[in-house]
């Protein structure tokens, strides 16, 4: 038995889009089930994302704290960021981000792992990279906005960030996705076999 989730698509008898926001909107529609019955469901689209795990040659991670309205928190997180245009490059994107968020660049990118974040309710996908090599960008800093003019930043150990995540103390969902798949990349002495910056990604189709 692969276990490998697989494409698959229920029948939809109506569509809606109840509200439409600036970057994402919800949707209501009817689906069909296995025993012939309709039933409703409503969830947020999303155009995806992409972060970055940054990881410098001291074995620390990039991180950044930053405000987060729905769970009235500030939390520690990874570079992160929209696919700003359907179709695009989500490595672009990622370096955009890694930018414009730290002031930093990388010079190895490895895809670390896809995931949908709450494939109940929304049918957002990121993308998590994993970048080293890392060095100051040139030219100035991004100008920032809104939540992120009150970011904090910090470098902090991976073996830290592992306790950390597992004692219930970190919670964004990036971070903790990249921390344990990097934790076990490197457990199962794997970081060589991770797939290229550029691999397919069928959740957000992209022109290499």
């Amino acid at each position: 038995m692969q276990v490998q989730d697989t494409p698959e698509e229920w029948r939809i008898t109506a569509t809606a889009t109840p509200f439409t926001g600036n970057k994402t909107s919800v949707r209501t529609d009817d689906v069909v089930m296995p025993d012939g019955r309709v039933a409703r469901r409503d969830y947020q689209v999303h155009p995806g994302s992409v972060a970055v795990l940054a990881l410098d040659e001291q074995d620390r991670v990039l991180l950044l704290k930053q405000y987060r309205h729905p769970v009235r928190q500030k939390l520690w997180e990874i570079p992160a960021g929209l696919l700003d245009v359907p179709g695009e490059n989500p490595l672009h994107a990622a370096q955009r981000e890694l930018y414009e968020e730290a002031h930093v660049k990388a010079e190895d990118w490895r895809v670390l792992t896809d995931v949908y974040t709450t494939p109940g309710g929304c049918d957002e996908a990121v993308r998590i990279f994993l970048a080293r090599g890392l060095s100051e960008a040139d030219g100035e800093r991004f100008e920032v906005s809104e939540e992120e003019a009150d970011m904090e930043y910090a470098r902090v150990p991976l073996a830290e960030l592992v306790r950390g995540v597992l004692a219930g103390e970190l919670h964004n969902n990036c971070l903790v996705v990249g921390i344990l798949s990097l934790a076990s990349a490197r457990a199962a002495d794997a970081l060589d076999t991770l797939r290229p910056a550029d691999a397919p990604w069928p959740a957000r189709p992209f022109e290499a």
